[in-house]
């Protein structure tokens, strides 16, 4: 059995995007350029050279230290690599090297910059929410595939232009569904109980995966937002929970098996 040269590529390339959405991770919450100034030791401030930052090879080799000061380097850099090589190559093995392939790579990137900067400072930053919606938007109507758009029997520009306005009904539907929600929630509790990043989280995957995805997934997120909370509020006492990762979570859950748990909520109600 031969080696998968392109699954090596794809898990490579993963490795390095990984890389990059660390620098977004740490700097993105701070307002700081995701361009310059180069990598450097947030202790020491040197500059890292190239191959010193060469994904999961230098955190090993250099023992999680600085090279020029010995500070602990956090194992998180490494954690989110791999984390993001290891879903680069099981969606190439899932999706295969098609249209859909891509963007769905770019969505993930997104997700992922979100559930970890909004675990560690309660916010979601706009330029990957709103940036993912028009990234979402523009994808749609290129790839009119990501809504199921039949491309036979139709002009290719209908089929386009379908797909574009799926893509910003599910805009409108996922960060509706959102702020809808955290209006009722500021009602009853006399507070704000949903941000705005949550309600332009929706928006961005709405973007990508339609209305229909939107909702169900503004639907499961609450389950397992429910037990974290809980947890977090026995553990800290504090009831306020970053509830970006529960929406990306259930956004994971039906990009996968959307269309499996539609059918049979429907069957359950005879619809099917």
């Amino acid at each position: 059995m031969g080696i998968d040269v392109i699954g090596v590529f794809m898990f490579v390339l993963g490795a390095i995007v990984g890389s990059f959405l660390n620098v977004c991770i740490v700097r993105m919450p701070h307002e700081k350029s995701i361009v310059a100034p180069r990598s450097h030791c947030v202790h020491c401030k040197k500059m890292i050279p190239w191959h010193d930052n060469i994904p999961f090879l230098s955190y090993l080799i250099l023992r999680g230290k600085c090279r020029f000061c010995g500070a602990k380097i956090s194992i998180r850099y490494f954690i989110i690599e791999l984390i993001t090589a290891s879903i680069f190559l099981f969606f190439y093995r899932y999706f295969g090297l098609t249209v859909l392939l891509w963007p769905y790579l770019v969505m993930i990137s997104g997700f992922i910059v979100a559930t970890f900067v909004d675990f560690e400072h309660r916010i979601i930053p706009d330029e990957i929410s709103i940036g993912g919606m028009i990234a979402g938007i523009i994808f749609s109507v290129f790839i009119p595939q990501l809504h199921d758009v039949v491309l036979h029997g139709q002009s290719l520009i209908m089929a386009h232009l379908q797909s574009l306005g799926l893509s910003l009904l599910g805009v409108l539907v996922g960060g509706g569904s959102i702020y809808l929600m955290g209006m009722l929630g500021d009602f009853l509790f006399k507070k704000e109980s949903m941000g705005g990043g949550d309600v332009k989280l929706m928006a961005m995957v709405g973007a990508f995966m339609g209305w229909k995805m939107a909702i169900l997934a503004f639907f499961i997120a609450p389950f397992f937002g429910a037990v974290y909370g809980i947890i977090e509020k026995i553990r800290t006492k504090d009831t306020a929970i970053a509830y970006g990762p529960f929406l990306v979570l259930g956004a994971i859950i039906c990009l996968f098996w959307g269309d499996a748990i539609i059918v049979w909520i429907m069957r359950g109600y005879g619809l099917y």
